[in-house]
């Protein structure tokens, strides 16, 4: 069972998002906060699987709270509820660590896949916010270095980076690839390495950028 915290100010949102994941049975919200230092008490107490938290939030801003909450929880995938009006925000949260970015008015069926995949230690974009998630990483490196790096990459990594890019696993990558898990990790460590990125999701937008994904 894949446990999540649930964090916005708004109760119509939190209901709405709530029915989506409860049409799953592997996944059950364990807590619901209001704001975003009741998000980091509650991750505390519970110690969820899964934070998905809304940027805008009385108290502490959501960013913030996804910050906190990975430095005292680091087992917790955080993953950023965002709209479209909200694209300023999205290097703060590349840049604290969210494996995830979903958009509240996306599919459904996005919003149960990208749990899925950050509980699994993956990372997940929603298809609509890939372009403007590229253009903000052009202010944190060089996209257009990165993406030469790509061609400099062994086939290996290459196949390991387009499945991080489709939001997989370490452990899914090796079942996928008939690898020893800590293989993939080396690999994964590397790749970050060799394109100047500091996450997967980083490297996640890095995979749509250069086209190598199926």
């Amino acid at each position: 069972m894949i446990r999540i915290l649930l964090a916005d100010d708004e109760m119509l949102i939190r209901a709405g998002v709530r029915a989506i994941l409860d049409t799953d049975p592997e996944l059950t919200v364990i807590a619901e906060a209001g704001d975003g230092r009741e998000a980091v008490d509650l991750a505390l107490a519970h110690r969820p699987d899964v934070a998905l938290v809304d940027i805008r939030m009385p108290r502490l801003d959501g960013l913030s709270a996804g910050a906190e909450i990975l430095r005292a929880v680091p087992s917790t995938g955080v993953a950023v509820l965002t709209t479209f009006g909200e694209d300023e925000y999205l290097s703060r949260a590349l840049s604290f660590g969210a494996r995830g970015f979903l958009l509240k008015s996306g599919n459904p069926r996005e919003l149960l896949a990208g749990v899925h995949a950050i509980a699994a230690g993956g990372a997940f974009l929603s298809p609509a916010l890939t372009v403007r998630m590229i253009d903000r990483l052009n202010g944190l490196h060089p996209v257009s270095e990165a993406r030469a790096r790509v061609e400099e990459l062994t086939g290996r990594e290459r196949e390991v980076l387009a499945l991080v890019g489709a939001g997989l696993s370490n452990a899914q990558i090796a079942r996928r690839l008939h690898l020893v898990e800590g293989t993939v990790k080396g690999h994964v460590s590397a790749i970050l390495t060799r394109l100047g990125v500091g996450n997967r999701v980083q490297a996640a937008i890095i995979a749509h950028e250069a086209g190598i994904l199926d």
